[in-house]
């Protein structure tokens, strides 16, 4: 044996695939294979966003364009504004974020403005259809890392748009049309809400409904530093 996770084949001097462990590797930009579905995470359970980062650090690993569009997630008076994944996705080549929510949450008594709150998702949206018309140009080739989303990206995640749409600050039916007009090999990541969107799962290849059985909040436990923000 060589190590705990490597062995050596006698007859040829080489360690056996089958005992190799996991590695990494520098990160340079790389063109997916198989991109091109369209994800719809939702629920009334904690972890949307998390898992949409999380896909999102995957394909940055494999030098994949990735870019996040926050909608709604603007702040609120118990999230600092500087968030734990915004400080990670600037560390990791070819991820990259923006965040267009207005301040508040939209239909809670925070002082925020409504008025505001359209606005904001309105521009979203139209940040949104800029970049993935801009990924039609990306095609099967890479991309740099350091490229800005406006280039074209390989997976775009809109982060809160399902949430937007439900409560109407954004129509439904812009949503499709994003969907429908998209680059065949563009990796689209909708998450948000608490209701089924029903007009995107009819169009998505993967639907998960993100169940609550229990949150700290019901026991008064307001967001915490390292896991909700």
């Amino acid at each position: 044996m060589t190590d705990d996770h490597t062995s050596t084949d006698r007859s040829t001097g080489e360690q056996t695939a089958s005992d190799r462990a996991p590695t990494a590797e520098a990160i340079e930009p790389s063109t997916p294979e198989e991109f091109g579905l369209v994800q719809v995470w939702w629920g009334d359970g904690k972890g949307k966003t998390t898992a949409a980062l999380g896909m999102g650090f995957r394909a940055a690993g494999h030098g994949y364009r990735v870019h996040m569009l926050q909608f709604m997630k603007g702040g609120t008076g118990t999230v600092e504004d500087t968030r734990g994944e915004y400080n990670a996705i600037e560390r990791v080549p070819g991820f990259t974020y923006e965040n267009t929510g207005h301040y508040g949450w939209h239909g809670f008594l925070d002082g925020s403005d409504d008025d505001e709150h359209d606005a904001k998702a309105a521009a979203a949206l139209a940040r949104a259809r800029e970049i993935v018309e801009a990924s039609e140009s990306t095609g099967d080739e890479p991309v740099a890392t350091d490229a800005p989303a406006d280039a074209g990206v390989h997976m775009l995640i809109l982060d809160e748009v399902l949430y937007a749409a439900n409560r109407g600050l954004i129509d439904p039916e812009a949503v499709i049309d994003l969907v429908e007009t998209k680059p065949d090999d563009l990796e689209l990541v909708l998450t948000g809400g608490h209701d089924r969107p029903e007009f995107a799962c009819e169009r998505a290849d993967l639907v998960t409904n993100v169940r609550k059985e229990a949150h700290p909040i019901e026991s008064g436990h307001a967001a915490r530093k390292g896991t909700e923000y």
